[in-house]
């Protein structure tokens, strides 16, 4: 089920009134970097190999 428009829409206006318009480029800004953050750690952690599992312990 994919978000149509009209909700962006009507979640856009809802943000405006509750933050204020000064609010909302900071908050932008703030989900932008979690993203790009969440994004390159889930990168790292496919490009790490699997741990050895050949230890044993002494």
């Amino acid at each position: 089920m994919m978000i149509g428009s009209t909700e962006i829409i009507i979640i856009a206006v809802v943000v405006l009134i509750l933050f204020g318009a000064s609010a909302v480029p900071k908050f932008a800004k703030s989900l932008g970097q979690a993203k790009r953050e969440f994004e390159k750690g889930f990168k790292e952690g496919e490009q790490k190999p699997p741990a050895a599992k050949n230890d044993k312990p002494d």
